[in-house]
């Protein structure tokens, strides 16, 4: 009984010393994700601040909007480096205290591979989308309050999983896409938005005092403080852009932050009407010969 008893103590003393390492591993890991987090998280904010040179209530909102869904990519990915880590260890852990039982491994691994095989085959779809939400969140592809566009959806992101993403469009109507099911994306928010504004005239007005009036009307809009935290530049008109025999078409090019251009798209084709109206200058034709007010 004395060999068996020491033997068995000695398997006792090892298996603690094993939880012990194991412990200390995983205190040691997770410090070191921690601290890596905090140094991503300090890095980008030092990154926002160096890079921007526009005005200060801009710089603000961009900034703010840039912490904001990095601290959302880092933290979910610290999350799954400690879930992961965990694992790891405990299926060590494990086998390894198995192993100073004498524990048979041989039946244990193939039943482990057999189980692994046949739960692979069924849950082929469950990986695909957690590895493609890893590498969603890994490079930034888009985040929490951008608009998006995936086949005929588009929308705005409410949440960003590893397995799915919750997209509310514009008519209220909340889609699920699976990751792993997102093959093509186009992210609307991800830089400077510039969009191309059509001004209406008819045919037979003089285009260029047309462009004046409305450069007139738009201009300054960069200086009040209804849109001084979203436009970059001022309004400028472009030009004629098309002619034919109802219009010619005035372009005015409106920049703004991302997801901040919706306001003064509307303000600037309010404005242009209304300058155009009281400036005498008439609308386009209508087709069978009538004439827009």
């Amino acid at each position: 009984m004395e060999p068996t008893l020491a033997h068995l103590t000695s398997q006792l003393a090892r298996s603690g010393v094993v939880l012990l390492v194991a412990l200390v591993a995983r205190i040691l890991i997770r410090l070191a994700i921690r601290n890596f987090e905090r140094v991503l998280l300090s890095r980008r904010a030092e990154q926002v601040l160096r890079a921007t040179t526009r005005p200060e209530s801009i710089v603000a909102s961009e900034q703010s909007r840039r912490e904001t869904r990095h601290r959302q990519r880092v933290e979910t990915l610290a999350s799954i480096l400690r879930n992961s880590t965990d694992v790891v260890l405990v299926l060590v852990t494990l086998f390894t205290i198995l192993a100073i039982f004498d524990v048979p491994m041989a039946p244990i691994i193939t039943s482990a591979g057999i189980g692994g095989v046949a739960l692979g085959f069924g849950a082929q779809s469950l990986v695909k989308d957690y590895l493609s939400g890893i590498f969603m969140l890994a490079e930034d592809q888009f985040g929490v309050g951008d608009v998006i566009t995936v086949g005929d959806v588009t929308g705005t992101v409410e949440e960003v999983t590893l397995r799915v993403t919750r997209v509310r469009a514009a008519s209220g109507t909340i889609w699920y896409l699976r990751n792993g099911e997102i093959l093509t994306l186009g992210n609307l928010s991800q830089s400077n938005n510039s969009t191309i504004v059509n001004v209406l005239i008819a045919p037979d007005e003089d285009p260029a005092r047309a462009a004046e009036v409305v450069q007139g009307a738009v201009a300054g809009m960069q200086d009040e403080e209804a849109f001084a935290g979203a436009l970059l530049e001022e309004p400028t008109v472009m030009g004629v852009g098309d002619v034919d025999q109802y219009a010619i078409t005035l372009q005015v090019q409106v920049t703004a932050l991302p997801n901040q251009q919706w306001a003064p798209l509307r303000e600037v084709r309010a404005r242009a009407q209304r300058a155009l109206v009281e400036a005498g200058i008439r609308g386009p034709l209508l087709p069978g010969g009538g004439r827009s007010e």
